[in-house]
């Protein structure tokens, strides 16, 4: 496996690996990265569907791209995933993958049409005061002190940070800002969270700091992700007869060592209730999706809060076994076993009548009714004390949607504390109860709360224990490499895999391992694309130096006289040159 840039290798169809017509495949798990190696499997490894099985402990494939209709409790969307141009991986996959709502298109053209007619901006970004402006006008009022802060995490080595948090690297000065404030929400940080992935976010995504405070970065799907990608990747192995194994709870998967290679020999399973041994050669191939984010997620409803299901999860258990059995498989306690500090709770709103979309309007400035972006993202309200955002992605959200009803996704960082109208943690409430909370940030009438959060909305909130697990605090080695040393026939795919510069909680990250690793198993030869190099152009380091400042120019800035002098010095002989050129350009002088 190797990586490539440029549209050389992004063009290129591979030739068949040899040896590939007598291998078969097991993925365990049936979530994103798992359909993506099937699909890779299929289209580049140039696999027969009918040789690759697929095996799910639940009843539906998925994983956290979920969006669905539940019997006696209504929409369901655990999150939503944030997209942009720069998934390589994620774009080069479903350039391929037929839509199923545009005939002759595939699903990234469906998209790519989609978000040219109707970008994504946010018209309000966060409020305060009960639905009011917070008046954070795109600014990110880092301090001199906070903006120092910010460059030194950039350009810290990896190894210098780890097992460090958040808190290590920064001061009250930084999470002061709004910086903070659009960074946190946006991407669920919280403060004890790993300052190495603060940092490889910051890398990943310099180009877009200058979109942070309106999402004019972002892309999103026409419907909820299941509808809009899921369904389309299941469709198109389907039709490959790629086997789907549901109600198969995998427990381990058995290596020998042979020398220095390590080989699966069998997975061990629990299907319909028996337990299952699947005897592995050489040429059976394994992908493991190891850990996950929404394991042991939990549904309350309208008149019932979601439960914390705090028992060990079939995946994490999985993973536990696997790695007892050599120190390269990783180190899944690290991520699991904290679940105060990897939870948090999200509810999904469905308004029934036309009692409460004209209070939406008035904050996301737009109709929300209209099949156009809404809020262009989500609207953090900044003085929440349990720090929630909400938004309103394109409706109908689902497609069997009711016509005049909303879906709405409501999510707080801080489950644990009372709430400013409900003076309970989110974590006790019933969808009732964060209805209301919701409401009464938006600027609801106090009076008027009660009767439109029974009657005018049924929301079904959802508790996730583990969906923060992948910013533990880490060090080397905690993270299995996709492909662990030695392995011949076993990969670990998904977001608890380690690869190359990218950032996990991410659709990217998903089909980057899974494409990784199948074309690292199989001898794909044709270049995985390597994760975009914007922090390493000194373009996008000039601008956003320059939007991180608020547009203030260097001799604006309080500095030592001795920096001053040296600064003059070197913009005299940048001066007439292309460094020159582009200081001015970009705002820096």
């Amino acid at each position: 496996m190797y990586y490539s840039s440029g549209n050389y290798e992004a063009f290129a169809r591979p030739m068949k690996p040899e040896g590939v017509d007598g291998k078969s495949a097991y993925l365990v798990g049936a979530g994103l990265a798992s359909l993506a190696a099937a699909c890779f499997m299929i289209r580049d490894g140039q696999m027969k569907g009918q040789r690759i099985h697929i095996l799910e402990e639940l009843n539906i494939a998925g994983g956290a791209l979920d969006g669905s209709e539940e019997e006696n409790k209504g929409f369901v969307i655990r999150g939503g995933r944030e997209m942009e141009d720069h998934f390589e991986c994620l774009w080069d996959l479903f350039h391929s993958i037929p839509s199923l709502e545009v005939e002759n298109a595939s699903v990234l053209d469906e998209f790519y049409w989609l978000n040219k007619k109707d970008p994504n901006y946010s018209l309000m970004r966060a409020t305060m005061n009960q639905g009011e402006d917070a008046h954070t006008d795109g600014k990110f009022g880092l301090s001199e002190k906070a903006s120092m802060e910010l460059v030194k995490l950039f350009l810290t080595r990896d190894e210098d940070l780890y097992d460090l948090k958040i808190t290590d690297v920064f001061t009250e000065d930084f999470f002061a800002s709004n910086f903070w404030l659009y960074w946190r929400t946006m991407f669920a940080f919280e403060d004890w969270h790993s300052a190495l992935e603060m940092k490889l976010y910051v890398q990943r995504f310099i180009h877009h700091i200058g979109g942070l405070p309106d999402f004019s970065a972002l892309k999103f799907t026409k419907y909820n992700q299941f509808e809009s990608l899921v369904q389309p990747m299941i469709n198109y192995l389907q039709e490959h007869d790629v086997h789907f194994v549901y109600d198969t709870k995998v427990t381990n998967v058995i290596f020998e060592q042979r020398g220095d290679r390590k080989l699966a020999t069998k997975i061990e399973c629990i299907r319909g209730g028996q337990p299952e041994s699947i005897h592995l050669t050489e040429e059976d191939l394994v992908f493991v999706t190891n850990g996950s984010c929404t394991e042991n997620a939990t549904l309350g409803d309208h008149k019932h809060a979601a439960e914390l299901n705090t028992q060990p999860g079939a995946c994490w258990e999985l993973w536990r076994n696997i790695a007892a059995q050599d120190p390269s498989f990783g180190r899944p306690d690290k991520f699991c076993t904290n679940i105060d500090a990897t939870k948090w709770e999200s509810a999904t709103v469905t308004t029934l009548d036309d009692r409460i979309p004209p209070y939406i309007e008035k904050i996301c400035k737009r109709d929300p009714f209209s099949g156009k972006v809404v809020t262009g993202g989500i609207v953090s309200v900044k003085d929440s004390s349990w720090m929630m955002s909400w938004t309103l992605n394109r409706q109908p959200h689902f497609k069997n949607q009711p016509k005049d009803q909303l879906v709405v996704w409501v999510y707080a960082l801080f489950t644990d504390v009372p709430g400013d109208y409900i003076r309970k943690p989110m974590s006790e409430c019933t969808g009732e109860e964060i209805t209301a909370e919701w409401l009464y940030h938006m600027g609801v009438p106090v009076e008027d709360i009660p009767e439109l959060a029974a009657t005018s909305a049924n929301c079904v909130p959802c508790m996730m224990p583990y969906i923060t697990a992948f910013f533990m605090p880490r060090t080397a080695g905690d993270r299995p490499k996709v492909v662990p040393d030695g392995c011949t026939n076993f990969a670990f795919i998904g977001q608890f895999a380690d690869t190359e510069r990218d950032t996990v909680f991410t659709t990217e990250y998903s089909v980057r391992t899974a494409m990784e690793s199948v074309y690292a198993l199989l001898g794909v030869d044709r270049g995985v694309p390597e994760v975009f190099a914007s922090e390493y152009d000194i373009r996008t380091l000039l601008d956003s130096t320059s939007k991180m400042m608020d547009g203030k120019k260097l001799s604006e800035l309080k500095q030592p006289l001795l920096l001053k002098l040296a600064e003059q010095g070197a913009l005299k002989k940048a001066s007439g040159t292309v460094v020159g050129e582009l200081l001015v350009k970009y705002g820096i002088v």
